[in-house]
């Protein structure tokens, strides 16, 4: 079974950087598309940024300009760099793999991880 595992999460102070790993048990290459999505007390899990197997990127209007989804493939990781952090950021940060098979659509989670920004 996938298993995906968030690291890198932390408290920052607004206008800091924090970069986030996802390491997954198997090849990303296998994964149709990976991404991270945050869910904050009291709102609904948003994407945040994605990454597809043809390289193509996606990103949240609130994030853009400030993280950058990228991946490495040889250490089946995915990465979020995050600059220009704001207290609006403040969430827990999940790592997202998609697998599109005849049978259906399947969605790996990580358990998150914690990223806080203060004022």
């Amino acid at each position: 079974q996938v298993q995906l595992v968030e690291s890198g999460g932390g408290l920052v102070q607004a206008g800091g950087s924090l970069r986030l790993s996802c390491a997954a048990s198997t090849s990303i290459s296998s994964f149709n598309a990976m991404g991270w999505y945050r869910q904050a007390p009291g709102k609904q899990r948003e994407l945040v940024a994605a990454i597809s197997t043809d390289g193509s990127r996606n990103y949240a209007d609130s994030v853009k300009g400030r993280f950058t989804i990228s991946r490495d493939n040889a250490k089946n990781t995915v990465y979020l760099q995050m600059n220009s952090l704001q207290p609006e950021d403040t969430a827990v940060y999940y790592c997202n793999a998609l697998i599109n098979t005849r049978l259906g659509r399947f969605d790996y989670w990580g358990r998150g991880t914690q990223v806080t920004v203060s004022s």
